[in-house]
């Protein structure tokens, strides 16, 4: 089992301190809001997307150090991806917290460092705050074209 002094370590104390993106859009094509009843933290997110990818991206973080931490990293590396690649990277975290599976790798390495959580099933909900928002928010757009295609 990992000590909590492994989890709450200097790294994820600079991830969490380096949050950027931390104001939200004003026209966003998607927001969402995920909360932890288990801790009380909660984070929303607006998502803008063009010609596929991730043009602009605001959120507020109201979480422990560890949903700070991924939303730090989520803020980093999000303009730019595609909603593939974010469900693929959300995929990956839950594996690497519930499954024992790998961490994400490529400019997504720092995740990486969330890796005790998952000996501690309690902090996974805010270590996947972020997560779960942008995936919802993906899902709100493409349910949006998907119903517009529909009706054409």
């Amino acid at each position: 089992m990992a000590d909590l002094d492994e989890i709450y370590n200097t790294r994820i104390l600079e991830l969490a301190g380096a949050i950027s993106h931390t104001e939200r859009l004003e026209h966003a094509d998607a927001r969402a809001t995920a909360h932890s009843k288990l801790c009380g933290s909660t984070v929303t997110i607006d998502l803008a997307l063009r010609d596929g990818r991730v043009s602009d991206y605001g959120q507020s973080v109201k979480a422990c150090l560890l949903g700070q931490a991924s939303a730090s990293v989520m803020a980093r590396e999000i303009v730019g991806s595609t909603p593939d690649e974010l469900h693929a990277v959300a995929r990956k975290m839950r594996a690497m917290l519930k499954d024992g599976g790998p961490p994400p790798a490529g400019r997504w390495a720092d995740l990486a460092t969330l890796e005790p959580v998952r000996n501690y099933k309690a902090r996974h909900a805010s270590t996947l705050l972020v997560f779960d928002a942008v995936e919802s928010a993906l899902d709100d757009i493409a349910a949006g074209r998907d119903a517009a295609v529909a009706g054409q």
